[in-house]
């Protein structure tokens, strides 16, 4: 096995007139605080042919083939520019590529295995002969299983391996990297009302259970991530106050890969539409990085590179 050292999805929320209401909650009353090096220095991702080096933080670029994806939708559906948009990705500098063929907005048609697999197998195919992780973004057992048939690295499923025969499928795969994300509800129902007592408490009870329950079934934890699923099921107070206690899912011991990317909490704090949301994304991703998240999946990955860097620079990484 070859060793690498490497350094969408929306929730359907309205923007409220003011932050007034979040500010009132108490989210933003406690100091802003940094909290450096979440995770040990040799903190590392067995993902399948590469263990990822995740002392700096990784970019993780999103290839969506889909005709109705909620920022980029229609944009790479066919493979040609597909594999162009991927080898971009990669010249911008991410180090994972995650393809996905399904979109997870509210309201998006679920597709079959068979028509998943129609927009994601050729990628798969092309990229798997790249020199990186190459991720699939799916919650279907069959694809996962077709796709590391093929030599895809991870599967990044927003359901948490909840289908029926997927913990099997990845626990007897010697090697692939795991995301398990958590999720209130399905896609077409998750923002109708997403409602918690405690949503840390909440999310991090179930993202722990997943993981225990993979490594009795004998999968290494160097293998497993966490997504606390921001816009999954979540308002724009839940996916904040998430954020500020980013660092106790943290504190579980797995590496933590987050997507803020263009999602609608940014446009509601912004009041900028998707195509606008780029640099309120820059910054829920710096702050993601700051309270312990290592991998970080986006759309504008020459841009979040950059502002690593200048991160990174400042001694603040």
């Amino acid at each position: 096995m070859a060793t690498s050292l490497l350094s969408t999805q929306t929730e359907h929320l309205q923007r409220p007139d003011s932050l007034a209401s979040i500010i009132s909650t108490g989210l933003y009353s406690a100091p802003f605080y940094f909290v450096r090096h979440m995770n040990p220095s040799d903190q590392t991702w067995q993902a399948g042919r590469y263990l990822i080096d995740l002392s700096v933080p990784v970019v993780m670029g999103i290839v969506n083939v889909t005709p109705d994806s909620f920022s980029d939708g229609g944009a790479h559906a066919d493979l040609a520019s597909a594999i162009q948009h991927g080898e971009k990705l990669l010249a911008d500098g991410a180090k994972i590529l995650d393809v996905g063929g399904e979109s997870s907005r509210p309201g998006a048609r679920t597709l079959s295995p068979e028509e998943e697999w129609a927009r994601v197998g050729g990628l798969i195919k092309e990229a798997v002969k790249w020199d990186v992780p190459i991720s699939v973004d799916t919650y279907k057992p069959e694809t996962m299983a077709r796709a590391l048939d093929l030599g895809v690295d991870i599967i990044n499923d927003i359901r948490a391996l909840g289908g029926p025969g997927a913990e099997r499928i990845v626990a007897s795969h010697a090697s692939c990297g795991i995301c398990l994300m958590h999720m209130q509800g399905l896609p077409e129902n998750m923002q109708d009302s997403p409602h918690y007592v405690d949503p840390i408490h909440e999310v991090r009870a179930f993202l722990q259970a997943r993981a225990t329950k993979l490594e009795s079934l004998g999968v290494s934890r160097k293998r497993i991530t966490l997504d606390p699923g921001y816009g999954f099921g979540k308002s724009v107070q839940d996916n904040l106050q998430l954020l500020q206690q980013q660092p106790t899912l943290a504190a579980l011991g797995y590496p933590l890969l987050v997507g803020w990317s263009r999602k609608s909490t940014i446009g509601a704090i912004t009041g900028r539409p998707v195509e606008q949301r780029l640099a309120g994304s820059l910054a829920a991703a710096l702050a993601s990085i700051q309270l312990g998240a290592r991998i970080i999946r986006v759309h504008d990955v020459a841009e979040t590179v950059d502002a690593i860097k200048v991160w990174q620079a400042a001694g603040l990484v």
